[in-house]
């Protein structure tokens, strides 16, 4: 025979002062877990958002980044005379040629300055990206302007359309803002690569190629020629495995999370404890009638188990509560590939949330053990003599 669970639910009612001070302490604790577990999920969407499975992106062997790559031009005409590429309206192929540089700009968050990546780029480079230009115009090719993605524009005051950006040898007129999905696309500066070679002394040659295959089968064969082509001294990864590595990037932020989340919940796990010591102290009386009316000690030990349980899913709700603000909110991280700011919006999924519930649901099962068990093993004689 059970305790019936209204009876748990009563007590904690019965508690408000003690029942709000636990949810609250382990609330903040799945606070803290939820929104780690957001601005992963948010990292997540931007690089899993970003790249196409049909393309590749080529490096210089051994590298593992575009900006610490060099591709040269001779390389880029071989590879792009290779069987599997696909072609344009015109016949052209599929192949970009892309220069990379980290600047340096003012952002609402650093007001001295967040390194921001600059990507070069032809017009073939820009079809290959469904590009959707929100603001302005595109950039024209031979002309000192550039465009900048929507996480750019918005993070950063002296980004926007009819401002002019200093880098390399002078200034630059911000004439667009462009949106590519929900990638890392959007926390770039375009411009015409051969304007970036000029101010940057880079005569040829560029930091990556991006090559879309014309089938899949095209891309496995396409990846071996170009490993094995001695002349080339490249190698390369697909486009959406590049960029699903970077997410990396959050790691330590979500370590650090983690371990607060972590050490939060041994403060709410004894917390817990002293409110279901206290508990069971208050209510021995109930506990050795509830013996003498026949329930047994699993009875009693699940029963106290359950109350605990409910009463940390009430601070797993308030904790929830506390972290959706930040749902949708945008924020940066910086990258070890790029050695520049990512922007992305913290996304507090179903996922973060039954993660946040089931914390919680644990914090309360490890609080409450040994409260039960105490009240479980309670003697009905000794018990009533001594109250």
């Amino acid at each position: 025979m059970g305790v019936p669970l209204n009876y748990n639910l009563r007590n904690l009612i019965e508690r408000k002062g003690t029942t709000l001070m636990t949810a609250i302490g382990i609330g903040l604790t799945v606070a803290v877990l939820v929104t780690s577990l957001a601005l992963t999920a948010g990292l997540k969407t931007v690089f899993a958002g970003t790249g196409d499975a049909r393309q590749l992106i080529v490096l210089r062997k051994g590298a593992d980044a575009e900006l610490t790559s060099t591709v040269s031009n001779d390389a880029y005409q071989i590879i792009r005379r290779f069987p599997g590429i696909a072609t344009d309206a015109k016949g052209e192929p599929l192949v970009s040629p892309e220069g990379l540089t980290v600047v340096n700009l003012p952002s609402v968050d650093s007001p001295t300055g967040m390194n921001v990546t600059v990507r070069g780029l032809l017009p073939i480079g820009v079809s290959l990206r469904n590009v959707v230009i929100e603001q302005g115009e595109m950039f024209k090719p031979g002309l000192r302007q550039i465009v900048v993605g929507e996480s750019i524009a918005r993070r950063y005051p002296d980004a926007r359309i009819g401002k002019q950006v200093r880098f390399g040898r002078g200034l630059w007129e911000v004439v667009g803002v462009f949106k590519v999905g929900e990638s890392a696309a959007n926390s770039e500066i375009w411009v015409d690569l051969n304007q970036l070679r000029g101010d940057f002394e880079q005569q040829g040659g560029s930091s990556s190629l991006l090559v879309r295959a014309n089938s899949d089968s095209a891309l496995t064969d396409l990846k071996k020629t170009i490993a094995d082509d001695q002349r080339l001294g490249t190698g390369s990864i697909g486009e959406k495995e590049y960029y699903e590595k970077q997410t990396a990037s959050g790691a330590p932020l979500q370590a650090l999370g983690f371990s607060v989340a972590i050490i939060m919940a041994i403060g709410s796990a004894f917390a817990a404890t002293n409110t279901m010591y206290a508990a069971v102290a208050r209510r021995a009386r109930e506990i050795a009638t509830m013996r003498a009316l026949g329930f047994g000690r699993w009875a009693i030990l699940r029963s106290f188990m359950l109350e605990s349980i409910c009463l940390a899913l009430i601070g797993g709700v308030v904790g929830i509560l506390v972290a959706m603000p930040i749902n949708g909110l945008t924020t940066g991280v910086g990258s070890f590939v790029t050695f520049s700011e990512v922007a992305f919006k913290f996304r507090v999924s179903p996922n973060a949330i039954a993660w946040g519930l089931a914390f919680a649901a644990t914090i309360g099962a490890i609080g409450g053990f040994l409260p039960a068990w105490s009240a479980s093993r309670k003697n009905i004689v000794t018990t009533m003599r001594d109250l």
